[in-house]
């Protein structure tokens, strides 16, 4: 039977992390895209196959297994704080042990390991130690970001290292306070990430060959973002938040085509934007709120504007970690009321008008995913939830207790749905019985 919602204790904000991208051929673009059916659908990167956090599968469970989940394996792993991805029958994620912080690929179907490589020195931090961000498969290879700012290119097949960069010491930066959690995007043969560095905001390499292709913005520090693509006022376009404002820019050439300030405090911009029907939606905790924001061309430059906002203490979102989730229309996210001992919110609000539409007080932080009609939530405190994405109540299907302490997103393909922390990662079957 479903249970209450239960309120957690405070965990301090930090890292958080995300993402990877999808396994996709040249010349092809990874995120918003339409969805196909779920046999060709894993899940390559954080926030899946679009990145959004949306998968296209169906027939998963919506009535609560008398003992829960089935669980199909679960292995020890070692400190990570970054998410896992699924592509072609494997599972990989990043962790850190003996000094050192690795790429590890296993079985996705059985757990078992497949091959490990060292990618760069430990990283340590008062937050938390280890990597922050997921893996990203595309084509035949791996893409990572260590926790020190590390990229990293690597054999899908084997995990030998054909290129690496050290992002911040090239580009004359320092890690974020929390540590480096952007999750590398792949746009055609480029793979970006957000240095925040002196001489970068925003860099790109070519996928093949390392060579540095192009760098954006000066002025702009690191967050705990990930840089998304999207269709933006009729084109695409990277979209990348940082420490002080999201930025368009045009994906061959970098060359920024739109700004918008967002500060926070700390720069502690840390979930994804998402695309609202054309529009960019962006959200941050700290008591900073949400905007949704309508990016049109005007003659040769683009003009942004705020189709609503919902900012400071009485904001209706206020999204401290977990990217946002779309929904015929509504926005699912948790609503961190910031202060002495935060408090997180389960909120649903309508996408066009910014309109709150119900909200569940005290549930505890949490992240997020969606797939066949429902939310797949992982709470802090190591439960899986199950909610049907109802715009007009809070409709739970179930809990139960999968996994330890946990900041990671869910990930899922064929519905099989995958979950980690920092001793263990567990695979749990989530179809319809």
């Amino acid at each position: 039977m479903a249970r209450k919602p239960v309120q957690f204790t405070r965990v301090i904000l930090g890292v958080l992390l995300l993402s990877t991208v999808l396994a996709i051929p040249t010349n092809t673009v990874a995120a918003d895209l339409p969805l196909k059916n779920s046999e060709d659908m894993p899940w390559p990167q954080f926030l899946g196959p679009s990145r959004n956090g949306i998968s296209a599968e169906m027939g998963l469970l919506d009535t609560w297994p008398e003992d829960g989940p089935r669980e199909v394996w679960r292995m020890k792993s070692d400190v990570s704080m970054g998410g896992v991805a699924i592509a072609k029958g494997r599972l990989l994620t990043m962790t850190q042990n003996d000094g050192k912080q690795f790429v590890v690929a296993r079985d996705a179907g059985t757990g078992k390991p497949i091959w490990r490589t060292a990618v760069a020195l430990q990283y340590r931090n008062q937050m938390g130690n280890g990597p922050r961000a997921t893996p990203t498969i595309s084509g035949d290879q791996v893409f990572v970001f260590t926790g020190q700012g590390m990229l990293v290119a690597l054999s899908f097949e084997d995990g030998q290292i054909a290129w690496s960069h050290n992002v911040l010491k090239e580009q004359f930066g320092k890690p974020a306070d929390y540590g480096m959690s952007c999750s590398p995007l792949v746009v055609g043969n480029q793979v970006i990430v957000t240095p925040g560095a002196p001489r970068a905001s925003v860099v790109a390499y070519d996928t093949q060959t390392g060579k540095l292709a192009w760098t954006t913005g000066t002025q702009d520090a690191a967050c705990y973002s990930s840089p998304v693509l999207l269709n933006v006022g009729g084109k695409r376009q990277v979209v990348a938040l940082t420490g002080s404002s999201l930025m368009g820019i045009q994906p061959s050439s970098g060359a920024l085509l739109w700004r918008y300030p967002f500060v926070t405090d700390f720069g502690c911009n840390t979930s994804s934007p998402i695309s609202v029907n054309g529009n960019v939606f962006i959200s941050s905790g700290e008591s900073h709120g949400c905007a949704m924001l309508s990016v049109e061309k005007e003659g040769d430059k683009y003009n942004v504007k705020e189709a609503w906002s919902s900012l400071g203490t009485k904001s209706v979102l206020r999204a401290e970690w977990q990217t946002t989730i779309l929904l015929d229309g509504h926005l699912y996210g948790m609503d961190n009321v910031g202060g002495a001992g935060p408090i997180t919110h389960l909120t649903c609000v309508e996408a066009a008008t910014g309109e709150r539409a119900w909200q569940v007080r005290r549930f505890g932080k949490s992240n997020l995913i969606a797939a066949d009609g429902k939310l797949f939530i992982s709470t802090m405190k190591g439960e899986l939830i199950v909610v049907r994405a109802n715009a007009e109540k809070y409709d739970e299907i179930g809990r139960a207790v999968v996994i330890g302490r946990t900041r990671q997103a869910p990930a899922l393909a064929h519905g099989l749905l995958y979950l980690r922390d920092n001793q263990e990662i567990v695979c749990l079957d989530v179809r319809k019985r």
